[in-house]
């Protein structure tokens, strides 16, 4: 099959409404500024569009500095959503979700919810079967986590947006005084190319990440099952049934986390005679990339066999978590107006390894720490392209 990255096939670039000031008027998505516009925790929610020189367009919001849709071509040159989520503000202020979001100050589990930095206990919020999940994500009684929380817009073009979070000493138990900043670049070879940093005035953790979930179909309600799915890996890290990782390195030769290969997402899922799969409900686990912090490398690519979209994976981290979104369980509306169902949407998060902070010890394994006069940096790229 030849693949070919989308070019100016996409005359539809000239139809993109909102760039640098969201503009009243629709996008491709079909989404409305208005529906974004609302004051949460004293400030003003919008809607920015990204574009580029092919038609591509991104849609984002300051509200968790979410990634609210990602427009590119079919096969076809018919422009199709990609990732999953709400159409409005309100949603995602009131819905728990991690669609689209920068998560912060951790992105995945912590063990029982506590971290020791030179001796000192930080005690965290305990959201998920007792471990700390995505920095406590929670919307009530107060939001905690990164992704319910608003992001200052620092710049704006017509292709990238800069999204700043201050996150205080003691912000759900984290020490320090960070400030972090994530930057999503659309660039003209039909990529995201995101660039989270952060500085910190007190020893502390930090691993963001992209919560995306994608559904290269075209059609929302069809199951993500479909994609065919190649991980750059030879290793995972195996989790307990409160999906938590034990601290092995395991390899996946010869079971179902073997996707060296091209593999039907779904070819495997329901396996549970696999504990892993069982424990995970599916897939919801973390592989310990072979790119070794090289950028340069794909680390995962994925392919509807329905519109011919394939996404690459790269990234400066050493792993990548794989969700199946098992958990979607139809209670919540998305932008198509309809439910949102198990496995319609899949997660490819780069990140640390989950539980870091308190394995680090462990070989293998790396570190999240951030110091004074460092600087935190994470490079995370999703480049798209058609094959037919």
């Amino acid at each position: 099959m030849k693949r070919a990255f989308i070019g100016a096939m996409c005359g539809l670039a000239l139809l993109t409404a909102c760039n640098n000031a969201p503009k009243a008027t629709e996008n491709l998505s079909g989404l409305k500024r208005a529906d974004f516009q609302s004051e949460q925790q004293g400030k003003q929610t919008d809607l920015y569009t990204l574009t580029n020189a092919n038609g591509m367009e991104v849609c984002v919001t300051n509200y968790g500095g979410r990634i609210v849709s990602i427009m590119v071509p079919d096969k076809d040159g018919n422009m199709q959503d990609v990732v999953i989520g709400y159409s409005n503000i309100t949603d995602y202020a009131t819905k728990p979700s991690d669609f689209g979001a920068s998560v912060g100050r951790y992105a995945n589990r912590i063990a029982n919810g506590v971290i020791t930095i030179d001796d000192v206990v930080y005690d965290l919020p305990k959201n998920n079967f007792g471990h700390c999940l995505h920095g406590g994500c929670t919307i009530e009684p107060a939001p905690e986590g990164w992704q319910y929380q608003m992001y200052d817009v620092e710049k704006v073009t017509d292709n990238q947006i800069v999204l700043v979070k201050v996150s205080p000493d003691g912000e759900a138990g984290f020490p320090g005084n960070v400030v972090a900043k994530t930057t999503y670049t659309l660039t003209d070879d039909n990529a995201i190319d995101i660039v989270w940093t952060a500085t910190t005035d007190k020893k502390t953790i930090i691993n963001q990440t992209n919560h995306c979930y994608f559904n290269l179909n075209g059609d929302h309600q069809m199951p993500i099952t479909n994609h065919l799915l190649q991980l750059n890996a030879d290793y995972y890290t195996p989790v307990d049934s409160t999906y938590m990782t034990t601290g092995e390195i395991a390899p996946v030769a010869g079971t179902p986390m073997d996707f060296t290969a091209f593999k039907e997402v779904g070819a495997e899922i329901t396996n549970f005679d696999f504990e892993q799969l069982k424990n995970g409900n599916g897939y919801d686990h973390n592989w310990v990339l072979n790119t070794k912090g090289d950028d340069t490398q794909v680390c995962a690519t994925l392919k509807s066999p329905v519109t011919g979209i394939v996404l690459e994976v790269y990234t400066n981290e050493p792993g990548l978590q794989f969700y199946s979104g098992n958990f979607l369980d139809g209670t919540t509306i998305g932008k198509d107006g309809k439910n949102i169902n198990q496995r319609t949407g899949m997660c490819l998060e780069t990140q640390k390894y989950p539980d870091t902070p308190n394995k680090s010890h462990l070989e293998g394994w790396p570190s999240a720490i951030l110091e004074p006069g460092q600087e935190y940096y994470s490079h995370c790229v999703y480049k798209f392209a058609v094959e037919k």
